[in-house]
């Protein structure tokens, strides 16, 4: 798919973009090639690819999950305007 400066034109006003009028050409060459290459890319057999979150096989690193502070639930309801069975009541905002 080719683009035509007219189209460029477009599309930089619906981003709002200020495009020089020397770098038209440019970017319609640039963008017609994004396109071209994923029209292609579309036609290819992708059946047996399994997806990937990165191109790299790399594993998260993850810290151990330990418990850093003391339980003070207790401390912080007891100045709570009301609590029932643990949980803060709130007034109901949503009808």
């Amino acid at each position: 798919m080719s683009l035509t400066a007219d189209d460029v034109n477009k599309i930089a006003h619906l981003a709002r973009l200020g495009i020089d009028k020397q770098d038209i050409d440019s970017y319609t060459k640039d963008l017609s090639g994004m396109l071209d290459l994923m029209t292609r890319m579309g036609g290819l057999d992708t059946a047996g690819v399994e997806p990937m979150a990165h191109p790299l096989d790399q594993v998260q690193r993850l810290r151990t999950d330990v418990v850093t502070e003391a339980n003070q639930r207790g401390h912080f309801q007891a100045i709570a305007p009301q609590v029932e069975d643990g949980l803060y009541l709130v007034p109901k905002v949503i009808e």
